[in-house]
């Protein structure tokens, strides 16, 4: 079969493909499939079993779903790339390698090219792909900020319960309150109620009113303002109660959670005393936006910029290249937009590469398409703006709360490590107290480690993107890989 990969080890002696696209999310298919319609051989490895990223999943055949679509939107028209990425394969025009994950990405010393080293399956099989050009659509993952019983079962991300809902069909409890910040929340509660589940509040850390001030944006982008409305009339009608600038400040249980305490905000998101209510509840889906998923990126040297709500993204150009020549990105890791964004970006950045690959003058239709694009930005950018998280929030945290869930790392640890140790910056901090050296790799505390040591957090430059085996580093030929030699990653 054209399609089975066949790099096992490292001497494939295989021509390059003209273009490797690491991630099958919305943008990074939708590139894939874009290339190829110009001409140009693609490999697509995604660490996923399907298509469609963190957005759109797939329950198991075996659960029985007799509508797996139902809580996606848009999903006729996913549906259709899908096809389409069938038939490029049926034609060896698109190698696709379902469930490996890319772990580090090296310069090709002969061409100027990449080699992409994976692992793959459930026996981590090392695989290797050489490609002319890299395009990284490796998407996001949830910004969590903590706060007192955070760690208890029961509670997990908003999108991390939307994940739940979409590929298993299951609901983190019964009586779920969704919190934090960004317009994530609203959708989390509206699929959980139609789902079955009791939604008694979003709680919401910012203000609606901050859209206020970027009218113009909304009027140019009046399906989202139209979106907005619907999902919020929706949780009305189920008599969901939206509670505009408050917080979760602690989650109380002893096995489970039986219940959170909420507190209204000041602008700054410190807790007003005296404003705290105890809210009865099972679960809580709680989470601040997402963050760009950045690691192979910024191991490759890619430059990077600080988007309006405090994250990091890749810097590009106007036509989605990166820093580095011969590197494009598409969708979250240059800034999080959603799904309709990704999708255009992905077909812009397809056409992008086939314009460098084979000097073709693009297609009048990518004029459209970049203009809709730069609206669905601008729209992005607003509320990403409106969503930031105030440098108040750390007060809601005590000494005893766990700040890193991998090293189980206190506040207070990391407060002597700022106070009495001198550390500088988080990445002090890390070295005097493990914070971010867990399972994850900072990805949940590296916010709050930046904010309690007084700094913006910085990008990690990482040699390995997840855990690889000591057998797998050893086969590499000859080549270091970047960053080995840093006694901190």
């Amino acid at each position: 079969m054209p399609n089975s990969p066949s790099e096992h080890g490292f001497a494939t002696g295989e021509k390059p493909a003209g273009l490797a696209v690491v991630g099958a999310g919305p943008a990074g298919l939708t590139a894939a499939v874009t290339a190829a319609d110009h001409g140009i051989t693609v490999t697509l490895l995604d660490a996923g079993e399907r298509p469609g990223g963190q957005y759109y999943r797939h329950p198991p055949p075996e659960l029985g779903a007799r509508t797996p679509g139902a809580q996606h939107r848009n999903r006729r028209a996913w549906d259709r790339w899908e096809q389409r990425l069938r038939r490029h394969r049926s034609t060896g025009r698109i190698r696709y390698l379902p469930a490996h994950h890319v772990w580090t990405v090296l310069p090709e010393a002969d061409d100027g090219g990449w080699v992409l080293h994976a692992v793959a399956g459930d026996e981590e099989r090392v695989v290797t792909v050489r490609a002319r050009t890299l395009l990284l659509a490796t998407g996001a993952y949830e910004r969590q900020l903590p706060f007192p019983g955070w760690t208890l079962p029961g509670v997990v991300g908003a999108g991390g319960a939307q994940a739940m809902l979409k590929s298993s069909l299951v609901l983190p409890g019964r009586r779920v309150l969704v919190a934090g910040s960004g317009p994530l929340l609203l959708a989390v509660a509206a699929s959980l109620a139609a789902a079955g589940a009791t939604v008694p509040a979003v709680v919401e850390a910012a203000t609606y009113t901050a859209y206020a001030d970027r009218l113009g944006t909304l009027a140019v982008n009046p399906g989202k303002a139209l979106q907005g409305a619907r999902l919020g009339a929706g949780l009305a009608r189920r008599a969901v109660r939206v509670l505009p600038r408050h917080a979760v400040t602690a989650v109380h249980g002893t096995h489970r959670v039986t219940g959170v305490t909420v507190q209204r905000l000041d602008g700054a998101w410190r807790p007003v005393p005296g404003t705290g209510r105890r809210i009865p509840c099972d679960a809580l889906a709680v989470g601040h936006g997402l963050v760009p998923q950045l690691e192979l990126a910024t191991a490759l040297g890619c430059a990077v910029r600080r988007t309006a709500d405090g994250t990091v993204a890749l810097a590009l150009d106007t036509r989605r290249r990166t820093s580095v020549p011969g590197i494009w990105s598409a969708g979250e890791t240059g800034g999080v937009g959603g799904v309709k964004p990704a999708l255009l970006e992905g077909r812009l950045a397809g056409h992008d590469v086939a314009y460098e690959l084979h000097g073709r003058r693009l297609p009048p239709p990518t004029r459209v398409l970049a203009r809709r694009l730069a609206r669905r930005r601008a729209f992005a950018d607003t509320m990403a703006a409106a969503h930031r998280p105030g440098p108040g929030w750390v007060e809601w945290l005590t000494p005893d709360t766990v700040v890193c869930r991998c090293e189980e790392v206190s506040v207070a640890e990391v407060r002597e490590a700022v106070e009495t140790l001198g550390a500088l910056d988080s990445r002090a901090v890390k070295l005097l107290t493990r914070a971010g050296m867990g399972w994850c790799q900072g990805r949940m505390c590296g916010s709050a480690v930046a904010a309690l040591a007084g700094r913006e957090e910085a990008p990690e430059s990482r040699p390995l993107s997840c855990p690889v085996l000591l057998g797998n580093l050893a086969q590499l030929p000859g080549t270091d890989v970047p960053g080995s030699g840093d006694p901190g990653g």
